[in-house]
């Protein structure tokens, strides 16, 4: 069965709902990805691999209800569908306001944009021309992140590059560090190295808890091989010790829940242990809705 593109759908977490809203997806090579791959793990993770032999990425947003809160986290790559040299892929993408929509919401609903980081696939929507896509909203990113793009100029990965989002959200964009709150049963976990301002949400309601991770980790085969980085951390070595804390963490609580963005079939997971091994397992797969 080839993969798909995660769906929107939503999970509970106790009296907060969070819903993943698909913008659109990428095809690639797994080779110029994740160089330290080997064939033995890819072909052991076949399931990853569109019909035409390419890894399938999903893109896509979160958006978390806490009470009359709304908040958006990440904001896909856009209206957009580019050839992507440098991963032998194409990105194609372009349905996150209609995701909204379909959830029964406007741009102007939203109170609180947060970025995990600021790759140009997590910020495609945050401005149309010179104007915020989401104008009503509070935008929100980890401490340092601003400042590290802003001091490389054009990178073509970074906010600064295609779709220039440093310039829109010029004082419009708050820093936050690890363990501030930014809604009731919403706290920020900073996860440098993919990024240096790098963070993941933690959003707990009575007993139960999710982790969005942002792009602390990119498709399962790294839960098989944590050496398996991304060709774009910034800081590879720390990226590598950040997610085996986090994924330690996950697989150590069974009930808590995963989402991530890139990943296909679902956006939401367990993170499971048995022999000192780690792997993921969507919530579909262990029939929770």
């Amino acid at each position: 069965m080839s993969a798909h593109a995660s769906p929107r759908e939503t999970i509970s977490v106790g009296d907060i709902s969070i819903t993943y809203l698909p913008d659109g997806e990428a095809s690639v090579s797994e080779t110029a990805l994740f160089p330290a791959g080997t064939p033995e793990l890819w072909n052991a993770h076949r399931e990853l691999f569109d019909d035409d032999g390419k890894l399938l990425l999903s893109l896509g947003t979160f958006l978390i209800r806490t009470g009359d809160r709304k908040i958006l986290v990440d904001l896909g790559f856009g209206d957009h569908t580019v050839a992507f040299p440098a991963a032998d892929g194409e990105f194609r993408s372009g349905r996150l306001l209609t995701s909204l929509r379909e959830e029964g919401l406007t741009p102007e609903d939203i109170d609180t944009v947060f970025y995990t980081h600021l790759h140009i696939d997590h910020v495609g929507w945050t401005a149309q021309g010179d104007a915020l896509t989401f104008g009503n909203a509070r935008h929100v990113v980890g401490e340092g992140e601003i400042d590290y793009w802003s001091s490389l100029g054009d990178n073509p990965m970074a906010a600064v590059g295609p779709g220039g989002v440093l310039g829109p959200l010029e004082g419009r964009a708050d820093a936050v560090s690890d363990g501030a709150v930014i809604a009731p049963g919403v706290s920020v976990v900073a996860t440098p190295g993919h990024t240096p301002g790098h963070c993941s949400l933690v959003v707990s309601s009575g007993q139960q808890r999710a982790i969005i991770l942002g792009d602390v980790l990119h498709c399962p085969v790294q839960l098989s091989d944590n050496e398996v980085s991304l060709v774009f951390e910034v800081d590879a070595e720390l990226g590598k010790r950040t997610r085996d804390r986090m994924m330690g963490e996950l697989a150590g609580d069974p009930h808590a829940v995963a989402a991530q963005c890139h990943l296909t079939g679902s956006a939401f997971g367990r993170v499971l242990r048995a022999d000192s091994r780690r792997s993921w397992t969507t919530l579909s797969a262990q029939g929770v809705s």
